[in-house]
């Protein structure tokens, strides 16, 4: 039969690990959005200088009226672009995350329930009615931890819908205003 001690002490290791691993993939996420920054800073950088050369090369009023129209096209296209790859970014990170969470958090509570089991099976006589209690308030718990997990995940869910929703309703707003 295993220690209650060592039990605990087992489930602490294990999410210490986990915590490792969730703050690992979280800087995997962060590190794709600064390379996608730095790559979007750069090329907006580029874009630029080649404008402000066009620019000063127009010889008369409506080639740089035409060039300054055409400029808005690809940038909103670009913008576009843009946020759909954070979105798919965060989407991607936040479903490795959720999913890594919710594993640890079965595995965590699998665990606390076999080390709970074991301490009832060795408490002193006449200690099963507290421990019954105490039991019922870790069922309930945890019910209200799920209950909690599945509203924050239906919010992120209408959060990354309502982004997307709103990142094509303006690119379809940019595309309507430049053609016109």
């Amino acid at each position: 039969m295993t220690n209650p001690v060592d039990q605990f002490t087992a489930v602490h290791k294990a999410n210490l690990k986990a915590l490792q691993g969730f703050t690992t993939q979280a800087y995997a996420g962060f590190e794709k959005l600064v390379e996608l920054n730095l790559a979007a800073s750069k090329a907006v950088m580029d874009e630029s200088f080649s404008h402000a050369q066009a620019v000063m090369s127009a010889k008369d009023p409506q080639e740089l009226m035409a060039l300054q129209a055409g400029l808005v096209q690809p940038m909103a296209d670009k913008s576009t672009a843009y946020a759909q790859h954070v979105q798919s970014i965060l989407n991607g990170s936040s479903t490795e995350f959720t999913k890594a969470v919710e594993a640890k958090a079965a595995e965590a509570q699998k665990a606390f329930a076999s080390a709970l089991d074991n301490l009832a099976k060795n408490a002193p006589a006449g200690t099963e009615p507290a421990f019954a209690a105490f039991k019922t308030a870790l069922t309930a718990s945890q019910n209200a931890m799920e209950t909690a997990q599945n509203q924050a995940k239906k919010a992120v869910e209408t959060a990354q819908a309502s982004l997307s929703t709103a990142a094509t309703q303006a690119a379809d707003a940019i595309k309507k205003a430049t053609k016109v």
